[in-house]
């Protein structure tokens, strides 16, 4: 059920009109309404009701000139939505206001799904379902979304219209996978929002990554938690320091800005030289356990050492058959047991 909040004060464009009948405009109550609601396979009792089935397939016209009280139309939009952000936002609110009377659904693929046919995502399952479903255009979500619609889908969730950006969406198998709602007369175009995608919010967290870390060990998050090495801390950390210092040291005179830049040099210097070190260190260290390293020539030793050892202990049989052996076989070419081994 929808209800309001604490009445939140909206700035006046222009900054002039302060009567009470213009404070009461500017400080309306936003309203807030409750998540959108979650279909869950195999729990009837409590999913959603779906409507009848149409008789004929609505048209773009049907659709224009359905009114609310009516019933709705249903759209669905699909997606990752890793990430949320307002394209995301922005094109399920064209979804919505398509027609008069929009009833929303958005399916969402599983994390199985996506990783399989598009990449790892940085948001899991739940969280982009929990994420969408706080978008207020949104009516339903539809978790575990099939990569490519067929009739028993559309079917099962009473779907008229498909909406999504017009590009192909190349899937297994096929070079589209709208291809099919488009023949159908079911598509909906929307506009993607130049800008913004999940793509370039990753582009920027990498692009300022040290800017990050150091952000997040200053509010008490360890190395091992942001996967960072002990070098990379230790770097990150210094550099730090050195930002706050330099920061101080602008606001002295030049005599003393001139010997910071000295030590700045030299500070940063030093910290190239740590990490050659740190990673010449590493090489090294792997080296050793190349095939041709140190530890395999260790290992191949100690190998022929025992082999060698265990050659030179006879055992009681053996030497008791040797005592037996006469003189001219003794003598004779052929190596005896004890002494068949070669290197």
């Amino acid at each position: 059920m929808a209800h309001t909040v604490r009445p939140r004060k909206r700035s006046h464009p222009n900054n002039q009109d302060d009567t009470p009948d213009a404070k009461r405009r500017w400080m309306t109550p936003i309203p807030v309404s409750s998540p959108a609601v979650m279909w869950i396979d195999g729990n009837d009792a409590e999913n959603p009701p779906r409507p009848p089935r149409r008789e004929t397939r609505l048209t773009l016209e049907e659709a224009a000139n359905v009114q609310p009280g009516e019933r709705p139309v249903r759209v669905y939009s699909d997606g990752i939505y890793d990430l949320f952000h307002q394209g995301h936002a922005r094109a399920l609110m064209q979804a919505k206001a398509a027609f008069p009377n929009v009833y929303l659904l958005v399916g969402i693929c599983s994390d199985e799904l996506t990783h399989k046919l598009k990449g790892r995502t940085v948001m899991t399952a739940a969280q982009r379902y929990d994420a969408v479903s706080h978008c207020r255009y949104v009516d339903e979500i539809v978790p575990n979304a099939p990569w490519v619609l067929d009739d028993e889908f559309l079917d099962k969730h009473r779907i008229d219209f498909v909406a999504h950006d017009a590009l192909p969406y190349a899937s297994p198998g096929v070079e589209d996978g709208y291809k099919s709602i488009k023949d159908a007369g079911m598509f909906l175009a929307t506009q993607r929002t130049q800008g913004i995608s999940t793509s370039d919010l990753i582009c920027q967290i990498v692009r300022d990554y040290d800017d990050y870390v150091r952000r997040n060990l200053a509010r008490g998050y360890t190395r091992q938690e942001l996967n960072v090495g002990f070098m990379k801390e230790k770097e990150i950390k210094m550099k730090d320091r050195l930002g706050k210092l330099k920061k101080k040291i602008t606001e002295m005179p030049a005599k003393a800005q001139e010997k910071w830049t000295k030590f700045e040099d030299k500070s940063y210097e030093m910290l190239d030289k740590w990490e050659n070190k740190s990673r010449d260190f590493i090489h090294g260290f792997l080296r050793m356990f190349s095939r041709d390293g140190a530890i395999s020539g260790i290992l191949k030793s100690g190998k022929e050492f025992v082999r060698d050892a265990f050659d030179a202990i006879k055992s009681p049989e053996r030497e008791e058959e040797e005592d037996n052996v006469p003189e001219d076989e003794t003598n004779s070419s052929t190596p005896s047991p004890s002494t068949s081994y070669s290197d």
